[in-house]
């Protein structure tokens, strides 16, 4: 697997989200992708912090056989931490949790890490950059979700663009190794904007597992983001 700190806070990593991907076929659909991409994105949902459910545990334990990309779990849960020891034996790598389930995650934080996992914020788009400010330095990673979470397939919220502006002067400012992720409504487009803003890693569903090339709309989206 994947080291979560071999990394640039510049290199530009994209994380299709395994949401979007055929269930009835999931280690192809991986398979066909994983030479190409950075990370596997994982939604898990518990149908309460979000009102869908996505997949658990066995499909992380039956996907970490077949491919060896890093998988980034994105905690939409009212308890995320109970699951952090489930989540690694499952072959998780990266544990994602909302400041909106958890207002203040030192403690989380310190949990994923007993656990073996690294450790990432996320903030839905009402969420102020102000409320992981102070959190910044437990992170591996922070998510800034372009789209309201729970479904897929959402159109680009641009006014979080303000909030990656103010995630990535942070970092820099301060001189830390954190990724700044973006997720919901990713294509070409929105990529770009999103890495001018400030963002290095970034989700997409629809464009890659839903184009009839998803390696050639994986390109696209590097192409698109290049070009900033």
């Amino acid at each position: 697997m994947s080291s979560i700190n071999s990394r640039s806070m510049d290199q530009i990593k994209i994380a299709p989200s395994l949401l979007a991907a055929d269930f009835a076929d999931l280690g192809k659909e991986v398979a066909r992708i994983e030479p190409h991409v950075d990370m596997l994105h994982l939604d898990i949902m518990d149908g309460h912090f979000v009102p869908n459910i996505s997949f658990g545990m066995p499909v992380i334990t039956s996907l970490r056989s077949r491919t060896s990309l890093l998988f980034d779990c994105h905690m939409m849960t009212t308890n995320p931490d109970v699951y952090f020891d489930e989540l690694r034996e499952a072959g998780g790598d990266l544990a994602m949790i909302h400041v909106e389930a958890i207002s203040d995650p030192t403690a989380a934080a310190s949990k994923a890490r007993a656990a073996g996992l690294g450790f990432g914020l996320v903030l839905n788009p009402p969420t102020p950059f102000a409320a992981v400010e102070p959190f910044m330095e437990l992170a591996d990673m922070i998510l800034v979700m372009s789209v309201h979470p729970g479904f897929g397939g959402q159109s680009f919220m641009p006014e979080v663009l303000a909030k990656t502006e103010s995630a990535r002067k942070w970092v820099d400012e301060h001189g830390l190794c954190v990724d700044i992720q973006i997720d919901g409504g990713i294509t070409p487009e929105t990529a770009r904007l999103a890495g001018q803003a400030g963002a290095n890693v970034f989700v997409a569903g629809t464009a890659i597992f839903g184009a009839d090339d998803p390696v050639a709309a994986i390109k696209r989206l590097r192409q698109a983001i290049d070009g900033r």
